[in-house]
């Protein structure tokens, strides 16, 4: 039905790129899931408001891998996920725009695998570049194309939330080597990878992370800032449809896969 999925996140609950929209329901075995499947630029894409359409759901509630799930059930073979982030890289001020590469896991309490079974061939994943590498070049391309400045690289730390992270944790993060916080991007691109779907992640920095911002941090600032990208981020997807749909992929994402018969 769709080959590629865009997945929204805090502030980017409707594409705005779409016509001919639809409404589908999927029951999986983890729950129900309404994307709404749409065309633009003449390509097909399902999309999911991660947070629900009003952000009625917290990170710590989302439905993961119902999520995931509905998305391989109608074909979908490519996700690019756009999320909102704290920066804790002074190269990465509140407005940039980064395709992440690597993630640091600080979840606690979600349901983060498929694999129930001890299956040790399959369930062991690789996730040694965790962002499918051809996606993120063509992404990377997309944005050259239409001359949307890119960070190319960076490390996602994904916290368990809903409460904004300490400054203390902040400095441990920046000494691990992250670059922006958010707490959205795992198990997300870890359910992706153990169903054989590239998955690519596009941070919006909102704003400083604790310690570095000279405020208290608040919601609100996300929100504002996502609004103000809106257009430079809906220019990119929309500059994305083509390139990451033409052609074969040569990537490692599928191997190994629960999704393989």
């Amino acid at each position: 039905m769709a080959e590629l999925a865009i997945i929204g996140g805090s502030g980017f609950y409707q594409p705005g790129i779409f016509n001919e929209t639809r409404e589908i329901k999927i029951d999986t075995p983890y729950g129900t899931v309404t994307p709404l499947i749409g065309k633009a630029g003449g390509v097909e894409v399902a999309f999911i408001p991660r947070h629900g359409k009003e952000h009625s759901l917290l990170p710590h509630q989302l439905n993961y891998r119902a999520n995931i799930w509905a998305l391989k059930e109608i074909g979908v073979k490519r996700i690019i996920a756009t999320s909102a982030v704290g920066s804790l890289n002074r190269k990465y001020p509140p407005g940039s725009m980064v395709i992440i590469d690597q993630f640091l896991d600080f979840t606690k309490q979600r349901p983060f695998t498929f694999f129930e079974k001890g299956d040790a061939f399959r369930a062991h994943v690789d996730m040694t570049e965790p962002y499918c590498p051809e996606l993120r070049e063509r992404i990377k391309r997309a944005a050259t194309a239409c001359k949307i400045p890119v960070h190319s690289g960076g490390c996602y730390v994904c916290a368990e939330g809903p409460r904004y992270e300490t400054a203390a944790e902040i400095r441990m993060f920046r000494k691990l080597g992250g670059d922006v916080v958010g707490m959205t991007g795992v198990p997300e691109v870890v359910l992706a990878r153990e169903l054989g779907i590239c998955y690519a992640g596009i941070s919006t920095v909102t704003n400083w992370a604790a310690g570095l911002s000279k405020h208290p941090l608040t919601h609100q600032e996300v929100v504002t800032v996502m609004g103000d990208n809106q257009r430079k981020l809906r220019d990119l997807i929309l500059g994305c449809l083509t390139t990451v749909l033409e052609g074969d992929f040569n990537c490692d994402c599928g191997k190994n896969s629960e999704g393989e018969n």
